[in-house]
């Protein structure tokens, strides 16, 4: 519930890294009768449910009744952001996207601290997975008041893409 009005989404996916919501939009009530009052309404129901950790995929009511192809492929190429890789997990690796998924839902820069209580690690593994991801180009190190300690991690715009 938002704003005081329910909404209802077509479809939802659920699993321990994602929330999804599929919606299927129809050109009538979607974009022909809406006015400047529904489509802000719109907009801000989309915001909201990012807000609220949803990712939402919307796709045309002609698209998919007519053309599916490209639809299912795009909802494949969505979906398989979340399943398990093919390949044996390796903790090394799971703990890096975990740290930018972390890195992403703060909205600031880390701290190692932050990747300590979030992984239930210690200290220096924090420190250096958090090391690890600068070298890769990840993230890059911000240091203290006095330029001597490193004390913070800011994301890149390529760590979006290791996820």
């Amino acid at each position: 519930m938002y704003g005081g009005r329910f909404y209802f989404c077509d479809f939802a996916w659920f699993n321990l890294a994602a929330k999804l919501i599929i919606e299927i939009k129809g050109f009538g009530p979607h974009v022909r009768d809406m006015d400047r009052q529904k489509y802000c309404n719109e907009l801000n129901r989309e915001t909201f449910l990012s807000a609220m950790g949803f990712q939402v995929s919307s796709f045309a009511y002609d698209d998919v009744a007519h053309r599916p192809g490209p639809c299912i492929t795009l909802l494949r190429m969505v979906l398989s952001r979340y399943q398990p890789d093919i390949s044996p997990a390796n903790l090394i690796h799971i703990a890096e996207r975990e740290i930018i998924r972390l890195a992403c839902s703060l909205a600031r820069p880390l701290r190692p601290i932050d990747d300590e209580a979030h992984l239930n690690v210690n200290h220096r593994t924090a420190v250096r997975t958090l090391h690890s991801l600068c070298a890769k180009g990840y993230f890059t190190t911000a240091t203290g008041r006095n330029g001597k300690y490193i004390v913070r991690y800011e994301m890149q715009p390529s760590g979006i893409q290791r996820l």
